[in-house]
């Protein structure tokens, strides 16, 4: 018979006890993402304590700040605005990424490595330094003060491009071939079979320009003049501002309404984010 092993007769350790050691290392980083946000929700409730957030916990609470962001009239716009600008956003996006990565990851288009490389590229390039440039396109163009400035300069994203090309190179090439020796075209081929297994990878590119677009701050402010097209981030600062100082509860009211959508998102896709993250792991 052969000798039992030493480790073998150890018991694993309780399961309570790998929890606990979890959560030693967890909770400090959970706490530190939290703060913020409770901070941001403690002086949204707290009208009188300024920005110290010792102040904000003692109280008195109540929704004043809220009442009074709503009741301004241009909360509404701005919502509308900065929704239907992100909408269309993610929509261009997921679909030029889906076929300009899909064609950089299968077809062997000229100039095929040069186009890689660009992309990759503009990854490096600070979007600070694209400002001018772009402003002087649109000024160009006559698209300033517009909806177009909103969305046009942000319909192609170079990130969403790479990753998807990525991703494709990863996805096994026989489902395609079978389908192209049963008479599909190229067309057919990239809706009915890697369109869909696409999906994750795409919720990924969808997540990450609705998060983007949706905290934008400096483009909008540039390329908007008026008040009626202007983004919530761009509106909430403007309205919670004077010339000396800074309404902080307003602007944590204000700050706390922008981020619920921002986490319905991610509630409502969390599934296809961690999905589409780990798929290029699991494969």
């Amino acid at each position: 018979m052969s000798e039992v092993r030493e480790e073998e007769l150890v018991p694993p350790p309780p399961a309570w006890g790998m929890s606990a050691r979890r959560w030693l290392w967890l909770a400090p980083l959970l706490a530190a993402m939290l703060l913020p946000f409770l901070w941001m929700v403690a002086l949204s409730v707290s009208p009188q304590a300024g920005n110290s957030f010792t102040k904000a916990l003692e109280g008195p609470w109540d929704f004043s700040q809220y009442r009074t962001l709503f009741e301004t009239g241009k909360m509404g716009r701005y919502l509308l605005n900065s929704l239907g600008v992100a909408i269309i956003v993610v929509v261009l996006n997921v679909v030029t990424a889906a076929m300009v990565g899909y064609v950089l990851g299968r077809k062997r288009v000229p100039g095929e490595r040069f186009w890689t490389m660009g992309i990759v590229a503009t990854l490096m390039v600070p979007k600070q330094t694209l400002m001018i440039p772009l402003y002087l396109v649109l000024a160009r163009l006559h698209l300033l003060d517009s909806y177009a400035a909103l969305i046009l300069p942000f319909a192609v994203d170079a990130f969403g491009i790479f990753l998807v090309r990525q991703y494709v190179t990863q996805l096994p090439i026989e489902l395609e071939e079978a389908a192209r020796v049963d008479g599909a075209t190229d067309w057919q081929i990239f809706r009915e079979v890697a369109l869909p297994l696409l999906k994750p990878v795409l919720a990924v590119v969808a997540i990450q320009a609705f998060l983007t677009n949706w905290n934008s701050f400096l483009f909008p402010l540039i390329f908007v003049d008026s008040d009626h097209l202007r983004t919530l981030p761009v509106g909430l600062a403007l309205m919670s501002q004077t010339e000396h100082s800074v309404d902080w509860g307003f602007l944590m009211a204000g700050s706390t309404v922008a981020s619920l959508p921002v986490l319905v998102v991610f509630v409502a896709f969390q599934r296809q984010i961690l999905s589409g993250l780990l798929a290029g792991a699991e494969k």
